[in-house]
């Protein structure tokens, strides 16, 4: 498990503490899940992060978005999508 999606993981774990939702890090590949459907895969590439959701992919750069960072846009995603 990469440092940066360790951090991720245990950021997004003390907030989405629904019983319905759920992270699993396998690797370089994290999947969030709810209600054991994946909704957002995101992978970690060296100097990128990529994001999956919703058919999309989305990349970032992990020198200028930090975990906490990355935390926050994916709290942001879930609150505004009712997830």
């Amino acid at each position: 498990m990469s440092d940066y999606l360790k951090q991720l993981r245990d950021i997004l774990k003390e907030k989405l503490q629904r019983d319905d939702i759920s992270i699993i890090v396998i690797g370089s590949t994290m999947k969030i899940s709810k209600s054991g459907q994946t909704i957002m895969t995101l992978q970690d590439k060296g100097q990128i992060v990529e994001l999956n959701f919703q058919g999309k992919k989305y990349t970032y750069d992990k020198w200028y978005t930090k975990p906490p960072h990355l935390a926050q846009t994916i709290l942001n995603v879930f609150q505004y999508q009712n997830l």
